[in-house]
């Protein structure tokens, strides 16, 4: 007899991932394509209303993604951020943490093919 194990519920797994685990991949990504890490922080920044200090906190605290945005006063901008990510349209996710972790995830996606920063920040 074979047991299956179940899928574990990818919004459960996107809430307990470590943010300071993810971080160099972003950074990683950036720099690969010519922007900066000062360039990054300042979109995560936009979005998460963090100063530098609150950032650099829940990287040294190896924040989970849910822990991260409960902390964030999200900007009311963020709602503008629409396109596919991972396969799905960002505004049509429905667990409200899971879209702001995919919003993160667009913005340094727009971040690393180039955009200009005013278009990224929604302005």
């Amino acid at each position: 007899m074979i047991r299956m194990t179940p899928r574990p519920d990818p919004d459960e797994r996107i809430s307990k991932m470590i943010f300071a685990s993810i971080y160099p991949l972003y950074v990683n990504r950036v720099e690969k394509k010519g922007r900066t890490e000062a360039d990054l922080r300042r979109v995560l920044q936009w979005l998460t209303g963090f100063t530098k200090a609150r950032l650099d906190g829940h990287i040294k605290r190896g924040s989970t993604f849910e822990a991260l945005f409960e902390d964030a006063e999200l900007n009311p901008n963020a709602s503008l951020i629409k396109g596919l990510i991972c396969g799905h349209r960002v505004e049509e996710i429905e667990n409200p943490l899971t879209r702001k972790v995919r919003y993160m995830d667009k913005l340094v996606d727009e971040l690393a093919r180039g955009k200009k920063m005013e278009s990224i920040l929604r302005r």
